[in-house]
């Protein structure tokens, strides 16, 4: 599952990442000493519940926990879900600053934030499990693996994107609409993104429609595809001023979405980004696995929905998640069983399913019910078929440090100024942008 690219303006959001190292710098003080360790854990009959705090949509529904009840007889298993992953990510931050009182038994994090949480490994409990071995695609668990070979999350879901576009309207500004068709018109098994933007000119020529919703999207996509975005190997910051590879998104993107007018202008997860889906507000959309769930919610009575099996630039992983144990915990031994039960290929393809979420467990992408699993809302698309092939594209995951989120969110905002709120143009904020990296003080 994946963080929605929602940020605020600069100064507050230069605010809140410092606020968010912060909080996890004062939680290693305040964890540190053991709170909530094994000894505390409840055993035997004694009933107890187990919380699982997610955002967004990761597949777990009412009935899947509750079979875990019938398994475990004395466990109730209570989700919290928090609406955007930004608002889980405060919460977990602010809680372990706080010693981790108030915190759920399991804590889902996404990928974008486990940079960050890795520094301070003390605050969860070591999910390493010899019987696990080889559940995960390798590249998951290495993001989750510390150096010295500590496993701090379980991973759930993977995000190996395709293009979900909306036939209807490429149908009425007569391209091709089936899905081979709109494979072969982005470029087929060697789409580049010219290959994608050529396509929406010519689609915006005939159509009242824009050809893509986010240039903040695009640019996420992108820098996904790079191995060392904004950070060496190392972990040392690049210096964003110099950065010809992120300044050259920035320039293509913003290019194509205001002067060529292939972006619809909007923000991810915002209201008008929700009310876009229902007045044909764009044709095309980034789209990894997990998205599939959020398109079909909100675009209750559209029939135009497919999918294409191909992707510009070669595969592309984006997002994914983890489900922690913070070792605050009463119950860590209880919740580490849980969060292994949950994170089982049968469990993780039944929440693939139900809401979309990719498997990144082999035996669930080798499976036939995966691999034959088609999308009714999306005209039938043969979606598991779709996104094992576009995990099979993914070459690895590109590395992202414990600055990562920090400036990639300087970046967006930059972005975001010219796109949705249209109070700058490109070359003015990308000077804000530098300077809200300089602030930083990496």
């Amino acid at each position: 599952m994946q963080s929605s690219t929602r940020t605020t303006r600069r100064s507050r959001q230069a605010m809140s990442a410092a606020a968010g190292l912060a909080a996890i710098t004062l939680a290693l003080t305040a964890c540190s000493s053991g709170s909530g360790s094994d000894d505390e854990t409840t055993t035997g009959d004694e009933k107890i519940t187990l919380t699982v705090a997610t955002f967004n949509d990761f597949g777990y529904t009412d009935e899947l926990l509750a079979r875990y009840t019938e398994e475990h007889p004395n466990v109730e298993v209570k989700q919290t879900k928090a609406a955007k992953s930004e608002d889980a990510r405060t919460n977990l931050t602010t809680k372990l600053a706080a010693g981790g009182e108030g915190l759920a038994d399991i804590e889902a994090i996404e990928v974008d934030w486990l940079p960050e949480l890795m520094q301070y490994p003390d605050l969860f409990t070591d999910l390493s499990d010899p019987e696990l071995e080889g559940r995960w695609v390798d590249w998951k668990v290495q993001q989750a693996t510390t150096p010295d070979g500590m496993v701090i999350g379980y991973g759930t879901d993977i995000g190996p994107s395709a293009i979900c576009y909306r036939q209807d309207l490429l149908e009425a500004a007569g391209l091709p609409s089936d899905p081979a068709g709109v494979a072969e018109l982005l470029g087929g098994e060697d789409a580049t993104w010219d290959d994608y933007f050529a396509a929406g000119a010519t689609f915006t020529e005939a159509s009242d429609a824009a050809w893509y919703d986010s240039a903040m999207a695009l640019s996420q996509a992108m820098v996904n595809q790079i191995d060392n975005a904004y950070e060496e190997s190392d972990g040392t910051p690049k210096d964003l001023a110099s950065n010809a590879e992120i300044k050259d998104i920035y320039d293509t993107v913003l290019e194509q979405s205001t002067t060529n007018g292939l972006s619809a202008g909007l923000e991810q997860w915002s209201g008008d980004w929700d009310a876009a889906f229902q007045n044909d507000g764009f044709a095309t959309m980034i789209c990894p696995a997990w998205m599939t769930g959020p398109i079909e919610e909100r675009s209750g009575g559209v029939a135009g929905w497919n999918v294409a099996d191909v992707f510009p630039g070669g595969g592309l992983n984006w997002g994914g998640s983890f489900l922690t144990v913070p070792a605050s915990g009463p119950n860590v031994e209880a919740a580490q069983e849980l969060a292994a039960w949950l994170t089982d290929p049968a469990q993780q393809t039944e929440a693939f399913e139900n809401a979309g979420t990719f498997p990144s467990q082999v035996e669930a992408q080798e499976s036939e019910a995966v691999q034959s699993f088609t999308n009714e809302f999306f005209n039938a698309a043969p979606v598991g078929e779709i996104f094992v092939n576009r995990a099979l594209a993914i070459e690895g995951a590109p590395f992202k440090g414990a600055n990562y989120f920090a400036i990639h969110t300087t970046v967006q905002d930059g972005i975001k100024r010219v796109d949705v709120e249209k109070t700058d143009d490109a070359a003015s904020s990308w000077d804000k942008t530098i300077q809200a990296y300089q602030d930083l003080g990496l």
